[in-house]
């Protein structure tokens, strides 16, 4: 709250959160909601990940506690939740007062995804659910793996994620992680996203994505040990 200023005009609020994994509750939701009502600011609700949830079911949302005179735009994808990505469909639940404002912008940008790929999207909507159970199955068995692994080197430092396919996670005695990077490139041939790239605060951690086949995370959780042996 201390943060908002008379210029601020909206929230983003990115849960389940790329990079950290953190994923709000229900709690923390109606408290941003809360404020948002009181300082009549918008909320832009980021819920790419939504169902790569390690809870029972897809995350909390803002759609559980929201009223429809709510400000609140939803931004959602079938990239993450779907492995869609290169087929770059999404869509936007609006609040009534933006509907015309979003109807002129894709009918002016781009006039709509092509037809098979709406075909598709709905292909997944509709039969995508047991793929979408198996894939945060395997996430979920990622992340205890390599949280297993670099935790007991004893020198990563990281809260378990509760959603994504991310762990954000600093090493004892590094503080440039865009350096650390290149160096674990070039020692361990491992490719992990400094946490410079998130933005200020980020400059000591590194991200690493386990949304991989499992043989190939554990080969890579090991190298990256066996390089934190050596800082």
């Amino acid at each position: 709250a201390s943060a908002v200023t008379p210029r601020t005009k909206a929230l983003f609020i990115n849960t389940p959160s790329n990079p950290t994994g953190w994923t709000a509750d229900h709690e923390t939701l109606r408290a941003i909601l809360d404020l948002a009502r009181a300082k009549g600011l918008w909320i832009i609700a980021d819920e790419i990940y939504s169902l790569f949830h390690y809870g029972h079911g897809r995350a909390p949302s803002f759609l559980d506690i929201a009223e429809a005179e709510d400000r609140i735009l939803f931004v959602n994808s079938f990239s993450k939740n779907w492995a869609m990505t290169g087929w770059r469909v999404g869509w936007v639940k609006t609040h009534p007062s933006l509907q015309q404002v979003f109807e002129n912008l894709i009918q002016y940008s781009n006039s709509g995804v092509a037809q098979f790929m709406q075909r598709g999207a709905i292909a997944a909507l509709d039969e995508g659910d047991a793929f979408v159970a198996e894939q945060v199955e395997r996430a979920r068995k990622a992340r205890d793996l390599v949280c297993g692994i670099l935790g007991e080197t004893g020198k990563a430092r990281f809260t378990v994620p509760q959603g994504a396919f991310y762990l954000f996670f600093t090493v004892d005695g590094i503080t440039d992680s865009r350096s650390a990077a290149f160096d674990i490139v070039d020692k361990a041939n491992v490719g992990l996203a400094p946490g410079t790239a998130f933005g200020p605060g980020g400059e000591a951690f590194l991200r690493l994505c386990f949304h991989r086949r499992l043989d190939q995370l554990e080969e890579a959780a090991h190298r990256l040990a066996g390089w934190m042996k050596t800082v």
